[in-house]
């Protein structure tokens, strides 16, 4: 195994730092982050863009040209294994050999099966020093959506909720707006803007009537809103039909009534229903085959519930208010009673901060990667 030194670790870094804020925009594709560096000095850096555009390592080639500079003997930090196919876009590898790098240094090695280890070859058999394994652990974080998509074959998964300290989404008559203050409001619109879909339940939209959009940001595309309405009890005319981009899952076969929502643009998949729910793991599945690598839930207590149950959350962001309201109000997540306090679902608490007068814990689940 390689070893690398402090000067190694901060330039990854750095090249981790440009993939996260590249990692909305890249998908499906992973939000690479590259970083050049000679005698110490970064000459050039770039990141993923959308699909179908410059990859970083081209991306920070056509940085250091642009400074004045030069990518020949330099050093290449990249988070992911840079690619040695030809897709949308020329192999990286092919151009990391053609500008006679010396050294490429990767986070991780590509589990994608068109790269997978071939991409690290190429550049060593061209007699570049080239290695995997630095900071791969924050590394697999940062990918964790194109990861999840890759090796699991269904998006990473974050269920949001916000509940008052003891544990309530809403009132017994509903109303839940709004439990938490406005910096925490606007902490869920960073996080909606993270993902590539937001998935909700019947019930919400009956209740809420939400858009489920990103206001507080510009961004060049929304995420894809998904409601899932196992027997079409949502009227059409709510909002989050508003402006397409909406797709309603649906275990109704009956395509008279599938209309009314395709005359307002939503697009319909219809898949078989699976305890009171169209199949959760099915729907995973094709939200994965469409590219959505992260996949964000803002739903009640039942499909809350049902997708913990099913495995499928990995992690959850909940934002507590100071306040009470009584136990007939609304919970968290509906499932049947247990028996046994050892059939408790068990979390992992990754970070607890103050969000204005709130406090947001993030939290992992077992299926997380």
């Amino acid at each position: 195994m390689s070893s690398y030194s402090p000067q190694d670790h901060v330039f990854m870094q750095q090249a981790l730092r440009l993939a996260e804020a590249a990692t909305r925009r890249a998908a499906p594709n992973p939000g690479v982050g590259c970083v050049l560096v000679r005698d110490g000095q970064i000459i050039g850096e770039g990141a993923t863009l959308q699909l179908g555009g410059d990859h970083a390592e081209i991306q920070a080639i056509k940085d250091c040209l642009a400074r004045g500079n030069t990518p020949r003997g330099a050093t290449a930090y990249v988070t992911l294994e840079p690619c040695s196919h030809h897709g949308r876009t020329p192999p990286c590898a092919e151009r990391l050999i053609q500008e006679g790098l010396a050294r490429v240094v990767a986070a991780m090695v590509d589990p994608y099966h068109e790269v997978s280890g071939r991409g690290l070859a190429m550049l060593r058999a061209a007699g570049i020093d080239a290695s995997a394994g630095l900071l791969e652990a924050e590394a697999r974080r940062v990918h964790r959506g194109f990861l999840s998509r890759v090796e699991r074959q269904r998006p990473w998964v974050t269920l949001k909720a916000a509940a008052t300290l003891d544990g309530k989404t809403a009132l017994l008559n509903g109303k839940s707006q709004w439990i938490t203050g406005p910096a925490a409001r606007h902490d869920v619109q960073k996080l909606r803007a993270r993902h590539c879909a937001i998935l909700t339940g019947s019930g919400t939209v009956l209740v809420d009537n939400p858009q489920l959009t990103v206001r507080d940001f510009i961004l060049p595309q929304q995420p894809l809103r998904v409601v899932l309405d196992s027997r079409l009890v949502t009227p059409p005319d709510r909002r989050i039909f508003h402006g397409g981009n909406t797709l309603l899952v649906t275990s109704s076969t009956d395509l008279a009534r599938h209309q009314p929502y395709l005359q307002r643009g939503a697009e319909l998949m219809v898949l078989p229903e699976d305890a009171g729910h169209a199949n959760l793991p099915m729907l995973m599945r094709h939200l994965a085959e469409r590219g959505i690598n992260e996949l964000m839930i803002e739903a009640g207590a039942g499909l809350n519930g049902a997708l913990v149950r099913a495995g499928l959350v990995d992690e959850a962001i909940l934002y507590l208010a100071p306040s009470l309201v009584g136990s007939t109000a609304q919970g968290l997540f509906a499932w049947p009673a247990l028996e046994d306090l050892a059939d408790k679902q068990q979390v992992k608490i990754q970070d607890v901060r103050m969000v204005g007068a709130d406090i947001r814990i993030n939290m992992t689940f077992a299926a997380a990667l």
